[in-house]
């Protein structure tokens, strides 16, 4: 061991320099797990509770990374300890190997610049006093010596503030995209939008605005797709969409006349879907675990799966855009007059499968591989020795760069905010149609109707029970009375008796939604899970 404060382990280091790095780590971390309290307290505050539970799966997943980081720290002397043959080292390798290295009696010193290719003297200092002398001893190599664990659980968290960091980006370029969206949205109570859109008012389908954008030229299907591919780069979102979509959702699941705002339903949807979007799914694990075993020198694999986020974003666009192009050819099958605006009907029909949700999946996938691309950039530049192995060609990896940002800002102003509008034209309304405090105060109506349900239950069955009545007798009549409430079985089972304990003893099952409307749409019964809540609507 070499004396002062230079490359030595922790005994040879001063203890002035411990204690401040300890401090600047420790001071740094406080810092910003104080600045994400004061984060989500600002949201609870301005009753943003999705973001806020987004903020707490951000602070899951950092909490995932580090928990993965420690054990690769722990296990890099274990692993490095156990020995494969060199004929397994010597395959499926990132880099090629150096022309240097390939002497024999050099298998040590060739092996550590197989693996990840650093400096030797920077892979000697991490891995060789461990595992990879045992092994050279038995004319083996190590399995993963612990210099690539350690740069693995580096690149790994790099990954993970890269993932957060687009996320981030992406909902704060999509809802610079929707203001423009809110002024439309103001416009539907004025005079002239109501004038414009008067039920009395028949028109041409075809003369309507919303007919003549989509159909004309775009409605030959081999142009159609041709067009809704063009569109998402210029006109993907355009006042007459928002308005007529917007009417249609309205139609379908609202009255008429609603003085719905589509726009915060919107918003407040998308929020909801970032929930989605911040975490990093064990999918998404498996797909970053799949690219890491595929990148083997001569297939090119982070050459071409650079391009899947663009070619993934430019699918997913131009089915949206044709979503809205099938809404506007039906409007034209359906009729050939139309009363006021015209009416589309939301539908799962459009979307991949009758799944709208895939399409949040295919946006989610290539947000992580946008993310995935530039963590990998940057420790790969950032790392000694393996500048060298991926960087080649550094104008090819600085266009990779480059089509991974495009591909980010596109995703993040035009492609989301399209999926936020057009995603509402499902079959289904999300639960989101609910601001927080009416979906708190249904919640907490929900629960109480249960408990007063629960206690009425234990109290009849209390009674019947002091009248000598067998649990076998009262669970047959439950049954009848589940069957059928009006079946005259049930009358005759209970008797006279029952109407004598029924005067004495006042005790009636009575259901939570009597003399409510309860909300039994399909449209809630599937994505919302406060289905058995009760409306007082006019019928």
């Amino acid at each position: 061991m070499g004396g002062g404060g230079g490359g030595g382990e922790l005994p040879d280091t001063p203890t002035w320099a411990v204690a401040l790095v300890c401090s600047v780590m420790i001071l740094v971390s406080v810092a910003v797990e104080h600045a994400l309290h004061k984060l989500g307290h600002w949201f609870r505050k301005r009753h943003k509770k999705a973001l806020g539970e987004a903020l707490e799966k951000m602070k899951a997943e950092l909490m995932l990374v580090g928990f993965i980081s420690l054990l690769l720290t722990v296990a890099q002397t274990p692993i490095s300890r156990i020995c494969i043959s060199k004929e397994a080292g010597m395959r499926m390798l990132p880099c090629k190997l150096n022309d240097g290295a390939g002497g024999g009696g050099h298998g040590k010193d060739n092996h550590r610049r197989l693996l990840w290719l650093q400096g030797e003297t920077h892979r000697r200092f991490l891995a060789a006093p461990a595992g990879e002398d045992v092994c050279a001893e038995q004319g083996k190599v190590a399995l993963m010596s612990a210099g690539s664990m350690h740069q693995l659980h580096i690149f790994i968290s790099v990954l993970a503030v890269f993932h957060v960091l687009y996320s981030v980006v992406t909902m704060a370029l999509s809802r610079l995209k929707m203001k423009k969206w809110k002024k439309w949205e103001s416009e539907t109570t004025s005079l002239e939008y109501q004038f414009a859109n008067d039920p009395s008012r028949c028109r041409f389908t075809h003369q309507t605005t919303f007919v003549k954008r989509h159909l004309g030229l775009s409605s030959t299907p081999g142009v159609r797709w041709i067009v809704a591919f063009f569109r998402q780069f210029f006109t993907s979102v355009t006042k007459v969409d928002y308005l007529t979509l917007r009417q249609g959702f309205i139609n379908a699941h609202l009255s008429h006349n609603s003085r719905f705002d589509f726009h915060n339903y919107i918003k407040r949807s998308m929020q909801d879907d970032f929930k989605v979007v911040v975490g990093i799914s064990l999918k998404l694990w498996f797909v970053a675990v799949l690219t890491l075993f595929l990148d083997i020198n001569g297939i090119g694999t982070l050459l071409w799966i650079s391009f899947s986020p663009l070619v993934i974003l430019l699918w997913v666009g131009t089915k949206l855009e044709m979503v809205i192009m099938e809404m506007a050819l039906e409007i034209q099958d359906q009729t050939s007059v139309v009363k006021g605006a015209p009416v589309v009907e939301p539908s799962n029909k459009y979307f991949w499968f009758n799944r709208p949700d895939w399409v949040l999946f295919l946006i989610h996938l290539t947000l992580f591989q946008n993310a995935f691309q530039m963590a990998h950039f940057v420790w790969t530049v950032a790392t000694p020795g393996l500048k060298r192995c991926y960087h080649e060609n550094m104008g090819v990896s600085i266009a990779k760069v480059v089509l991974g940002v495009a591909a980010q800002i596109m995703c993040s102003y035009i492609t989301f905010p399209l999926y936020a509008l057009v995603t509402q034209m499902g079959s289904h309304m999300k639960r989101t149609i609910f601001n927080e405090q009416t979906a708190r105060a249904l919640s907490n109506w929900r629960k109480i109707a249960k408990e007063k349900k629960k206690a009425r239950d234990a109290d009849m069955l209390r009674v019947q029970m002091s009248q000598g009545s067998s649990p076998v007798h009262l669970l047959h009549k439950a049954e009848v009375r589940s069957d059928d409430p009006r079946s005259p079985t049930r009358a005759e089972n209970e008797g006279g008796d029952m109407q004598h304990r029924a005067v004495a003893h006042p005790v009636h099952r009575v259901h939570p939604c009597d003399g409510w409307r309860s909300a039994s749409s399909p449209a809630l019964d599937a994505h919302i899970p406060i289905a058995d809540f009760c409306f007082t609507t006019q019928r």
